[in-house]
C-alpha cells in the first residue's frame, strides 16, 4: 500500500508539471515537437527551474533544435504545453537577437541580449481567488511578435512562473522553452531594455518571492525588465 500511494504521488508529481515542445505562428504549429524548439532538461521529468540565477534560466536546453521557422514581425504566437498549465503565474515572452556571424541554431544567447515582449497579471475571480491568463489550458497566452521588430535570426524565450510554494525562497518553478526563429517583414525598432539570463531575476524579486494569498491582483510585479512593444 504504501509503495502504491508513493507512486501515485510521483506520478501526480509529473502530471502537475509541463513542457512547451512546440511553437505556433498565426496558428500553424511548429511542424513536430521540439524540431526548432531546443528540446529541455525537464522533457521527461517536466520538472521546472527552481534557482532565478542558474544558468538553466535561460533555455534550460538539453540540446539545440534542427530546425530554424521563420516568425513574420506582428505575428501572433504561443506556445502548446504538454499538460495543463494548472500552477498560477504570470507567462512572460523574451526575445534575443542572434549577432552577426552566429546561427539561431548554435548560439547560447549569453549576455545582455534579452528583451521581454509579453506578460501577464492576475486578476480576482468571484471567490476572491488570483487567476491567471491561460491558466488550466493546454497552451500558454497568445503573444505579439512586435511590428518594429528587425530582421533576422533570434531566440524567441517563454517563461511560465509557478507561484503556488512561492512564499519560501527557491519555491518557484519556473518552465521554459526557446525557440529557433528569424524575424521576417520587421521595422527599425531598437528594443530594450536588453538584459541578460541568468541576471534579470533575482532570488528575493517581488514577482519570485510572494505568497499570492496576501496579495491584491495591481500588486503583483512580473520579474524582469518593463515590456517592449516596439
Amino acid at each position: 500500500m504504501q509503495l502504491l500511494t508513493t507512486l501515485l504521488v510521483a506520478v501526480t508529481a509529473v502530471q502537475a508539471h509541463y513542457t512547451f515542445p512546440r511553437l505556433v505562428v498565426n496558428g500553424k504549429s511548429e511542424e513536430a515537437d521540439w524540431s526548432a524548439t531546443r528540446r529541455t532538461k525537464n522533457a521527461e521529468s517536466k520538472t521546472g527551474v527552481l534557482s532565478a540565477t542558474s544558468p538553466d534560466i535561460r533555455c534550460y536546453s538539453s540540446q539545440n533544435a534542427a530546425k530554424i521557422m521563420t516568425v513574420p514581425a506582428g505575428s501572433t504566437i504561443h506556445y502548446i504545453s504538454t499538460q495543463q498549465v494548472n500552477h498560477p503565474g504570470p507567462t512572460q515572452y523574451y526575445l534575443a537577437k542572434v549577432p552577426e556571424g552566429k546561427s539561431a541554431s548554435n548560439w547560447d544567447g549569453s549576455g545582455n541580449v534579452w528583451f521581454k515582449i509579453h506578460t501577464t497579471k492576475p486578476t480576482m475571480d468571484k471567490n476572491k481567488q488570483l487567476t491567471w491568463p491561460a491558466q488550466n489550458e493546454y497552451v500558454l497566452t497568445n503573444a505579439t511578435i512586435p511590428a518594429a521588430t528587425p530582421d533576422g535570426e533570434y531566440l524567441l524565450r517563454a517563461e511560465q512562473i509557478a507561484l503556488h510554494m512561492a512564499m519560501q525562497a527557491n519555491g518557484a518553478q519556473f518552465y521554459l522553452a526557446c525557440t529557433q526563429i528569424k524575424i521576417t517583414g520587421g521595422g527599425n525598432g531598437t528594443p530594450g531594455p536588453l538584459v541578460a539570463l541568468p541576471g534579470a531575476y533575482k532570488t528575493n524579486d517581488p514577482g519570485i518571492l510572494v505568497n499570492l494569498g496576501t496579495i491584491q491582483p495591481d500588486s503583483y510585479v512580473p520579474p524582469g525588465p518593463a515590456v517592449w512593444s516596439g
